[in-house]
C-alpha cells in the first residue's frame, strides 16, 4: 500500500442560525448570493445542469460555474475552473444538515482536487480561505443581513 499523496482537497464547515431551507436558498438564489459573496454579481440559479456565472468585485472577471447536482435543501455540487488542479475544473460539494431540531443548519463545503505540487497547494489553500470567508459571510447575511465581504479584500 502506497502512502503517496495523489490529490489535495479540503473541507470547511460552520453552523448558521437558521433552518436548512433558508440557508440552502441563500446559496442557490443568485440575488441573495450577490448580497454577501459574489459581490460583482451572480447570474443563474444553482439548479441541476445549469451553467451560471459568478463575479467578485474584488477579483475581476467572471467565473463560469456548472451545477452538477442540486438536491434542495440538502446538497449542491458545482464544478468550476481550477488552477493546478488534476482536472480542468475542481468539484465543490455543499452539504446542508439541520441541527438543533431544525433551528440551525450545519453547512459543510468540500472542494477537490488539486495536484500535490506547490502550485496546487497554493491554489487549494487560497480556495479554502475563500470558502471559509463564504461561510462566515453566509452566516452574517442570513442571521443579520450584513455583508461582511464588502471592502474585505480590496
Amino acid at each position: 500500500m502506497s502512502n503517496e499523496l495523489r490529490e489535495l482537497s479540503f473541507t470547511v464547515s460552520g453552523r448558521v442560525g437558521r433552518p436548512v431551507d433558508e440557508v440552502y436558498e441563500a446559496v442557490a438564489d443568485p440575488e441573495q448570493l450577490t448580497r454577501y459573496f459574489t459581490t460583482g454579481g451572480a447570474r443563474g440559479r444553482l439548479e441541476p445542469g445549469a451553467e451560471v456565472s459568478w463575479e467578485f468585485a474584488d477579483f475581476p472577471g467572471a467565473f463560469p460555474v456548472t451545477v452538477v447536482e442540486a438536491d434542495a435543501p440538502r446538497r449542491l455540487v458545482i464544478r468550476w475552473e481550477g488552477v493546478d488542479s488534476i482536472d480542468p475544473d475542481t468539484t465543490t460539494i455543499f452539504e446542508f444538515e439541520p441541527v438543533d431540531d431544525g433551528a440551525r443548519t450545519l453547512v459543510t463545503i468540500t472542494e477537490r482536487s488539486w495536484r500535490p505540487t506547490p502550485g496546487g497547494a497554493e491554489n487549494a489553500f487560497g480556495n479554502c480561505e475563500g470558502w471559509t470567508m463564504m461561510l462566515t459571510a453566509l452566516k452574517a447575511w442570513v442571521e443579520h443581513g450584513i455583508n461582511l465581504r464588502e471592502g474585505f479584500y480590496a
